[in-house]
């Protein structure tokens, strides 16, 4: 780890400046959530969640370390090398969108004063525990020198491909939605387990028990990329009541192309995962006066 050193001891110099590179630091009752990442990330922090939590009278600064389909070996290596490799998307405090080019995981870290930093799999590994095990022992050792006690760490727990998904990485599960799912479950318990993470987001498990309603089984745009509109938003709910311990504020806030029973499923679906995260629950949505169930 002495590279590691080497690289906070001169890159600690450069703290002062970063905050008025990569936006406001506000100060007070304001959760700041960064997401070391990839797409799927992208899908789960980008979009709604900060209305979600603005709707709620909440506070919230998100940012996203995006690379397209990284795993955790990557973000280790990036790591190692120092390496401006990451397109650092952020939501200020005043729900305020900007990109950064050619940014560092440390560049990043040191921006804000981080109260958590989220951590997950690629895709085609999420349900592959031995794929976890070296990369995030190094990651969450170099966190741990960076961070300090103060910030808690997130297990993201993503989600299974839609069942006509041609992604390749659904060979590794036969091509399952079923299996995958089963895997992830698993790899993610071991994960929130053996690395001590506090605090686990069950965006597979919200968007799974979702999959049970009239929405159906797919629930993406592409086979493994959520949908625009609901599929995020589900995604979103999931990641507002794991960190607020109340239910998304779906009667304040919707999406424009998210209907009211959609929105209904997206906070039943959450909310369910947050309380059972590894395992389905078949919901039950209201609408229009009637039981809608599948």
């Amino acid at each position: 780890m002495r590279k590691i050193k080497h690289i906070l001891t001169v890159l600690l110099i450069g703290l002062a400046p970063l905050s008025a590179v990569y936006g406001q630091t506000v100060v007070g009752d304001t959760l700041r959530i960064l997401a070391i990442g990839n797409s799927f990330s992208e899908d789960a922090v980008e979009q709604y969640l900060h209305e979600l939590a603005d709707a709620a009278g909440k506070k919230i600064i998100i940012g996203n370390l995006y690379i397209g389909g990284a795993p955790l070996s990557l973000h280790w290596k990036n790591i190692q090398e120092n390496k401006n490799a990451y397109r650092y998307r952020k939501i200020d405090a005043d729900g305020l969108k900007s990109t950064h080019e050619k940014t560092s995981i440390l560049m990043a870290l040191q921006s804000e004063p981080w109260d958590y930093v989220s951590l997950q799999q690629a895709s085609p590994l999420s349900g592959k525990f031995d794929s976890y095990v070296k990369p995030l022992t190094a990651i969450k050792h170099f966190l741990d020198s960076v961070n300090g006690p103060n910030v808690k760490y997130i297990w993201h727990q993503t989600w299974a491909y839609a069942p006509h998904s041609t992604h390749a990485g659904f060979a590794n599960y036969g091509k399952n939605q079923e299996v995958m799912y089963r895997a992830i479950m698993k790899a993610s318990a071991e994960a929130k387990k053996k690395f001590g993470f506090d605090l686990l987001v069950p965006s597979g498990t919200a968007i799974q028990n979702a999959r049970t309603t009239f929405l159906g089984e797919d629930l993406t745009r592409d086979g493994y990329h959520l949908n625009l509109h609901i599929g995020r938003f589900i995604a979103a709910c999931t990641w507002f009541e794991s960190f607020f311990d109340e239910e998304a504020p779906t009667d304040r806030y919707r999406p424009e192309k998210v209907t009211q029973e959609e929105a209904e499923v997206a906070k039943q679906a959450a909310h369910a995962a947050v309380k059972r995260p590894f395992k389905v629950t078949k919901l039950k949505v209201k609408a229009l006066g009637q039981e809608i169930a599948k």
